[in-house]
């Protein structure tokens, strides 16, 4: 068992920090902006709450994070209420937000010049797989520190690697969603085509699923996109997020995301339609409006 805090509890926060007592078994203190969800959390999982993310990582071995952005993730580390003025010599701190690589290095440097350590650390798999405990998830860093915080991460991950240096995580969760991006697209044609062409979708994804086109978002989100229905995972909103970092990343090492870029305006025109909230595969609803 470990002392820990986790900073943010927000749809993916709440149940990581969860999973920390009741999978982990470990003594967590947690910290969200609103404090009553925060007291909220502590009345149901039996932990505790503190007032400053300075006050959560005072004292703990690990301090997770999982916020919004680079500015979110800046107000709950740095300044005199921030976590990194709290932390103690030899924790980790791990970095569940999904940001920029270069806020990355940036917080791993500062750590680093406060005697502890730090893990970036994005995580996949969507509400679903918080609440789950079956996240995937990316990380940068050292791998002696990163060795420590597995063991703790393990409790709401199925799968967690270090993938390089400090950003390599944060890299990693780019390439991620650029793939996601382009696979949504192509399975929102394809369905859209297929409705077209009057095949029997049930049929047809049965029989394609089998071969070469299979994918995680054919076989959990064909139903409910064939439906016009959006309520069932990580929102427009936050996608346009992460794909801006993708995007932004891209003209610093000079990649060239042609699709990616499309498909990020495609996602502007979806927030038009009033689809901010909708999930991903909401990108079929631009093409059958």
């Amino acid at each position: 068992m470990a002392k820990v805090a986790f900073l943010g509890l927000g749809v993916m926060g709440y149940p990581m920090a969860g999973h920390l007592r009741t999978k982990g078994g470990h003594e967590v203190t947690v910290y969200n902006r609103t404090s009553a969800k925060a007291e909220k959390w502590a009345a149901q999982f039996g932990g505790r709450s503190a007032k400053t993310p300075r006050a959560a990582a005072t004292g703990q071995d690990f301090v997770m994070a999982c916020v919004g952005n680079d500015a979110d993730l800046r107000e709950v580390t740095l300044g005199e209420h921030g976590a990194f003025a709290g932390m103690a010599k030899g924790a980790v701190f791990v970095d569940h937000t999904t940001a920029s690589a270069e806020i990355a290095r940036e917080l791993h440097a500062a750590a680093q010049a406060g005697g502890f350590d730090f893990i970036d650390a994005p995580v996949s798999g969507g509400q679903a797989g918080a609440e789950n405990g079956a996240l995937t998830v990316m990380c940068g860093g050292e791998a002696e520190p990163f060795s420590r915080a597995e063991r703790v991460i393990a409790a709401y991950a199925r799968a967690c690697n270090l993938l390089g240096a400090p950003g390599a995580g944060q890299l990693a969760k780019m390439v991620n969603q650029i793939c996601i991006a382009g696979v949504v697209q192509g399975l929102s044609e394809g369905i859209h085509f297929a409705k077209r062409a009057g095949l029997d979708i049930e049929k047809l994804i049965a029989t394609i699923s089998k071969g070469a086109a299979q994918s995680w978002q054919m076989e959990n989100r064909y139903k409910t996109m064939t439906e016009g229905k959006f309520e069932f995972g990580f929102a427009v909103d936050w996608m346009r997020k992460d794909l801006s970092i993708c995007l932004a990343e891209a003209r610093r090492n000079g990649a060239h995301l042609p699709v990616t870029a499309l498909v990020d305006q495609f996602y502007s025109e979806v927030q038009k339609m009033g689809g901010r909230r909708w999930d991903t595969s909401s990108l079929i609803a631009l093409l059958e409006r």
